[in-house]
């Protein structure tokens, strides 16, 4: 077994930025600097860039560099970036990966294999194919409710245990007894990331090192509160966060994602309710909901 590289650098409260859309489709660079900057003032510890959440699937290769560049270009290296550059096809993330682009970045997530639900063999050379291929910090990304397979906690250990380069996983597999597994067996140097919002207070009380979330687009002060409370084992603080936040979790994901928080966020100044297809804004039912209940929501 070689020795594990490096440390995880991605922990505490990550947000996953969603991508602003002016009415004409394009993208609001504008709305996204400012978007930015807020989460660096309000406590998040790293930015996931080019998630399920930014709707990547619609953007174009240059669109996606835009979106890294105008991010870079507020962060100044303030907080760590990683990038999405997951497909189902092996060979693409390989190439994605050796782009000179890719060398500004602090780390990369990769989520499994969606639509052609390779077998956990296939999982494991997937992942091992593309740590041979790089040196950045690579972060696994389990989320069977969008690619249509489970990567097993036998099977991402595998991967822990032997590529040094992958430093964590963002588990959103809803399975408590499987992300508790990793996190009890887990070799030194590879963290647990809840991927749910809802989940996050749980899962940093099992062990997980943090959270990549949704709901913190909209209010990265209360979840970043949360989550450093969660990690510093005070509980009855975190718990008192939680019961605020806790009505938005469910109506954000009613509509999908990013949905949801789009519209969230609309109510509160930071962007246009734009989408791109095949994704729509929230109907007015769900829209009223989060309108209402974020009124609710005090100000920190």
């Amino acid at each position: 077994m070689r020795e594990r590289m490096r440390q995880n650098i991605f922990r505490g409260c990550g947000v996953a930025m969603v991508t602003p859309f002016k009415q004409d489709l394009t993208i609001d660079t504008e709305s996204l600097q400012r978007l930015t900057k807020d989460l660096i003032d309000n406590g998040v510890d790293f930015l996931c860039v080019l998630g399920t959440t930014a709707e990547t699937a619609t953007l174009t290769a240059e669109e996606q560099h835009l979106v890294v560049r105008s991010i870079q270009e507020v962060n100044q290296g303030r907080l760590p970036l990683l990038i999405g550059v997951g497909t189902n096809n092996t060979q693409a993330v390989v190439n994605r990966l050796q782009q000179d682009f890719y060398k500004d970045v602090d780390g990369v997530l990769v989520v499994t294999p969606y639509y052609n639900k390779p077998s956990q063999e296939g999982l494991y050379q997937h992942y091992k194919a593309i740590a041979a291929a790089t040196n950045l910090p690579i972060m696994l990304y389990n989320v069977p409710g969008r690619t249509g397979v489970n990567m097993t906690a036998a099977t991402t250990l595998r991967i822990a245990r032997e590529c040094p380069n992958v430093v964590a996983i963002k588990e959103a597999s809803g399975n408590t007894e499987q992300i508790k597994e990793i996190i009890d067996t887990a070799p030194e140097g590879f963290d647990v990331l809840s991927g749910d919002d809802s989940l996050t207070f749980e899962l940093i009380a099992l062990g997980a090192k943090g959270v990549i979330s949704v709901f913190g687009n909209a209010y990265p002060c209360q979840f970043s509160k949360l989550v450093h409370a969660a990690q510093e084992g005070q509980y009855a603080e975190a718990l008192d966060i939680q019961r605020l936040c806790r009505p938005l979790y469910k109506p954000i994901f009613i509509d999908g994602n990013p949905a949801g928080i789009k519209s969230l966020m609309t109510f509160q100044g930071k962007l246009q309710n734009v989408l791109r297809l095949p994704l729509v804004p929230a109907t007015p039912a769900t829209q009223e909901v989060l309108k209402t209940l974020a009124g609710k929501m005090p100000l920190y």
